[in-house]
């Protein structure tokens, strides 16, 4: 092969007319792909535009707490004075939650007159309680009074006021039905109370309807799917301390425990990974069942605080949360038979992973680089995760437009007004949804782009290392790592913005077809016949395909990049040349080592998230104020941000056999088929591959 790297492989003439070693690595080289540079730069500084949109108009408890029929947000202690313990929305008015629960009723339980409240109100033994707007006008108490009062101010009334409330007007409506808090609302339970019914209508009070529909009014609304996606990103900003410890801190520490012992055991890393594997995915799957509620009596529920053992409320998380334990199980037992499967094959894995110890051993500071990318990413995930719950939280209150009748008393003006009391609601303008997507996109871009530079940084350390014979200089352990990082940042930036680029967007693509398919299985438009669905699951399938070759492509793109300094469709070309000429002798080299360390990432945000669920069931997440909705979602942030933290540092391995494997390609072509600076172990492993696979796979 006389590719473009032909002429610079190997010994060069210097300036001073001595010979040196490595010329591929040291020669001067040129910007490339600028353009995509500034492109990724230009998308960062408009993610921060984005952003500060969101800061600026988001509010995360709008997430979890209602509004009152003011347009307040519940727990808002900006609203006024007081109003910070009010986390808990009642609906004062038992009649309009009913005529909302009914099928052909166009009232929406949104214009029902609704107030916030410290704790959800239970109708009294001896006496009719009552629950009042909040204190305005000629009732002359304080918010701090009002609330000691237990939001009752019925003695102070005018006789007017008394007859509107009778006739569940306000300004003070009566407790009929107990209520419980479920995700900050108080749920009715459709029961009303005997003493409290009969004095209400001993006193003259218009008709309280007592039908089940009032208690499945209001859990219609708690469980409507915008309510949980909002209850779901609430999680996330709840639990931060178990993102930054399971998904930063515990990962972090796993992935240099694994890389040490790959650098003093790796014989016995391949068994040690897979057991391993097998103990954390049976840990993870019965947490799963435990929250599920189908072992033990720890499951999930959506009543915050204590309340009645009797009443029982399920929730739309548990139903999820079931789902996915179904799912669990499928995967841990497809994943522990293909580990039994892979284990006749250890022995070619060891022999693999040897040549990156080899590495790792000369040169020390790979495991010590990734802390740099890890940074990098701790910062921008912290910003962008806030940033994401202020998105999510951003909109407009409004005033609903409605017709129906619903007259309240104006203790401001002093008569009953039947014009402009409709509830209020959060809109949310259609450019909130493109910035909501933006931002997704720009998550996964930047992180593939970090990823990217981490994995080509480490390449053009090892190639360094292979191309000087395996000679590091002791006096300067990081020489070889800044010298990379150098040529990273001054020449090739460009091409791994480039690369991570494409992976992002065919990953979005597929994301995009995917959304749109369930879509149209919701509105019963998914295609029936069997042409529809195959064309549909090979399109499905070709999408898979075409985002595992490029992810493929690139990882090797970029260690020609380190290599060579080319753009990123040369280096990518160069590559692809390269393993397709020697196929027939690295084509089984390292799968089974990448086998292994793919359960070693596994190993690594399995781990994170046992210890999320230990986390997260503490008293801290259990409590009214902190208490989280679900754990899915927050343990399986801990398991993507555990798995790319382990991707940073297991890309030393990763690398290190990959960028050896081509550079000992690129030796060969240009030595006619010898290799002249291939480490004798690397000699060694490619010289007893076919024997270590007849071993491991026995007689044919």
């Amino acid at each position: 092969m006389s590719g473009p790297l032909g002429a610079a492989i190997g010994r060069y003439p210097s300036s001073d007319g001595v010979t040196q070693m490595g010329g591929t690595i040291r020669h001067k080289r040129k910007c490339r792909d600028i353009s995509f540079l500034v492109i990724f730069i230009a998308f960062l500084i408009a993610m921060i535009v984005n952003s500060s949109f969101g800061f600026n108009q988001g509010n995360p408890l709008r997430l979890t707490h209602g509004l009152d029929y003011k347009g307040n947000v519940c727990g808002d202690k900006f609203a006024h004075h007081g109003f910070g313990e009010l986390e808990l929305r009642y609906w004062q008015n038992p009649n309009q939650v009913y005529q909302s629960g009914l099928k052909n009723s166009h009232f929406k339980l949104a214009n029902a007159r609704s107030i916030c409240l410290i704790d959800c109100p239970i109708p009294s033994d001896d006496s009719l309680e009552w629950i009042c707007d909040y204190p305005e006008g000629e009732i002359s108490l304080s918010m701090s009074d009002w609330i000691n009062r237990k939001y009752d101010y019925f003695e102070f009334l005018t006789p007017e006021m008394r007859n509107s409330s009778l006739q569940l007007q306000g300004p003070c409506y009566p407790v009929i039905f107990p209520s419980v808090n479920v995700y900050w609302s108080c749920q009715f339970i459709a029961r009303a109370s005997n003493m409290s019914l009969k004095l209400w209508q001993q006193m003259g009070g218009v008709n309280v309807y007592e039908d089940i529909v009032i208690d499945k009014s209001i859990h219609k609304s708690i469980n409507s799917h915008s309510a949980v996606l909002k209850r779901y990103m609430a999680d996330i900003g709840k639990a931060w301390p178990v993102l930054i410890v399971c998904g930063g801190i515990l990962p972090l520490f796993l992935s240099v425990v694994w890389l040490l012992m790959i650098r003093h055991f790796v014989a016995a890393m391949p068994w040690i990974t897979v057991v391993l594997f097998n103990i954390l995915i049976i840990s993870v799957t019965m947490f799963y069942y435990l929250k599920a509620g189908w072992i033990g009596n720890d499951v999930i529920s959506p009543i915050i605080g204590e309340h009645d053992p009797y009443i029982n409320v399920s929730g739309r998380e548990l139903t999820h949360l079931r789902t996915a334990t179904i799912v669990m199980t499928f995967i841990m037992s497809v994943a522990i038979l293909t580990s039994i499967a892979i284990v006749r094959r250890i022995l070619m894995a060891t022999s693999v992973l040897k040549v990156a110890a080899k590495v790792i051993g000369e040169v020390q500071a790979l495991i010590i680089f990734p802390l740099i990318p890890y940074g990098i990413l701790a910062v921008f995930y912290m910003f962008w995760i806030s940033a994401a719950l202020y998105l999510f939280s951003t909109g407009q209150i409004v005033q609903n437009d409605c017709d129906s009748n619903c007259c309240t008393y104006d203790l401001v003006a002093k008569r009953v007004n039947c014009e402009r009391c409709c509830g209020y609601s959060i809109h949310y303008s259609p450019h909130i949804r493109v910035a909501i997507l933006f931002h997704l996109f720009g998550c996964y871009w930047a992180t593939q782009f970090f990823r990217a530079c981490s994995s080509t940084v480490i390449a053009g350390s090892v190639a360094s290392y292979y191309w000087a014979h395996g000679e590091t200089s002791p006096e300067i352990p990081f020489l070889t790592v800044f010298s990379s990082m150098k040529r990273l940042i001054r020449c090739s930036l460009g091409s791994v913005a480039l690369g991570s680029l494409i992976v992002s967007f065919v990953e979005s693509i597929r994301f995009l077809l995917e959304s749109i398919r369930r879509k149209l299985k919701v509105n019963s438009y998914e295609p029936d016949n069997c042409l529809g669905k195959a064309a549909y699951q090979s399109s499905q399938c070709f999408l898979r395909c075409i985002e595992w070759i490029m992810k493929s492509a690139n990882r090797n793109a970029y260690i020609m990049i380190a290599i060579g300094g080319k753009s990123f469709f040369v280096a990518s070309s160069i590559a692809t040349e390269l393993i397709m000429n020697n196929v027939l002798k690295i084509g089984r080299l390292n799968v089974i080592g990448d086998v292994i360390l793919f359960l070693g990432k596994l190993c690594v945000s399995l781990s994170s998230v046992v210890f999320a669920f230990l986390m997260l069931d503490t008293h801290m997440f259990k409590s009214a104020h902190n208490k989280i909705s679900s754990p899915l979602l927050p343990v399986t942030v801990c398991w993507a941000l555990g798995y790319i933290v382990a991707s940073l540092f297991f890309a030393v391995v990763e690398m290190s056999i990959d960028t050896i494997v081509l550079s000992y390609c690129q030796d060969s072509e240009e030595h006619q088929g010898t290799a002249h600076y291939a480490p004798p172990l690397l000699i060694e492993t490619l010289s007893d591959q076919n024997e270590v696979q007849r071993i491991t796979q026995g007689p044919q």
